[in-house]
């Protein structure tokens, strides 16, 4: 590896975690060199622009919560949808998992307002997210796979809108009625 590639390398590891501390909030191009410990130029030198930069700390944060998921619920396992709900929502309220899901939300908003480059990133966290879901999924007969896992990342991210707003405690009794239904 290059040097230039390392110095890239670790530029992305500093803005991927500033990214889970302070969310969007702290992106501009000058916090982002700054969080990165070099000039808004060397920035620019490793990287083309700030949308590079983004999708590149994107990349690294969608790989960190794959490994976490897949962690919790190898590849191999196949679950009913509200089995699997309930787990992957216990998940997500974890505590060392909610600024993942907190970015994430983040990201959906911003490609929601149509800002650069958060709808081709969302896009393709989205659909990696699905077929991380349909992969495990053991689905209802007669109805669409797809369909199913669309509806489990549904509950799931608005699971996380009920934690920013409303707090983890009533998340938590969410999850907790989800893994009722799912005994039933």
């Amino acid at each position: 590896m290059s040097p230039r590639d390392e110095q890239r390398e670790r530029v992305v590891e500093a803005l991927t975690a500033h990214l889970l501390r302070t969310g969007l909030s702290q992106a501009s191009l000058r916090q982002l060199a700054a969080a990165a410990g070099v000039s808004d130029r060397m920035l620019l030198y490793y990287f083309a622009d700030k949308a590079e930069v983004l999708a590149q700390v994107m990349a690294r944060l969608a790989g960190s919560m794959s490994a976490r998921l897949n962690a919790a619920i190898p590849d191999d396992v196949r679950l009913p949808p509200a089995t699997l709900a309930a787990r992957a929502a216990r998940i997500v309220i974890d505590p060392e998992f909610l600024p993942y899901m907190r970015l994430w939300l983040e990201v959906v908003a911003a490609a929601g307002r149509g800002e650069p480059p958060f709808a081709q990133i969302s896009g393709q966290v989205m659909q990696g997210f699905l077929q991380w879901i349909e992969q495990r999924l053991s689905p209802v007969a007669g109805l669409s796979a797809p369909g199913q896992a669309a509806g489990i990342l549904a509950l799931v991210d608005g699971l996380t809108l009920v934690e920013i707003g409303a707090g983890h405690e009533p998340a938590v009794r969410a999850v907790e009625v989800l893994e009722a239904l799912a005994q039933d």
